[in-house]
């Protein structure tokens, strides 16, 4: 069976719980619009093992992509400070290559 994005199931819940709680013509309309999608997206029958199966795969979702992200680094800046200078600095001169030995 294919599962829906867990973006998609998080949305159709989240409206499918708002317009619950409205109860306006209107959103009783969509309110069936949605628990309908919400039972042909988790291969159920009724609104409630809808709801009931899409919390358990958000859960599940949720877990693996905690598991699946790396851990937190901490990352220090490093000073930039200058070097010290070892030795005595060599005069340059433009007459061909620089070599340092």
């Amino acid at each position: 069976m294919l599962m829906p994005h867990p973006a998609v199931l998080r949305t159709l819940v989240d409206e499918y719980e708002a317009l619950s709680a409205t109860g306006t013509a209107e959103a009783r309309a969509q309110e069936r619009d949605l628990a309908y999608t919400l039972c042909v997206s988790t291969g159920t029958r009724d609104v409630n093992d809808a709801l009931r199966t899409a919390r358990r795969w958000l859960e599940a979702a949720s877990a693996a992509d905690a598991a699946a992200r790396p851990q937190a680094t901490v990352v220090r800046p490093q000073a930039t400070l200058a070097r010290p200078q070892t030795g005595k600095a060599r005069p340059q001169t433009d007459d061909g290559p620089r070599v340092y030995a």
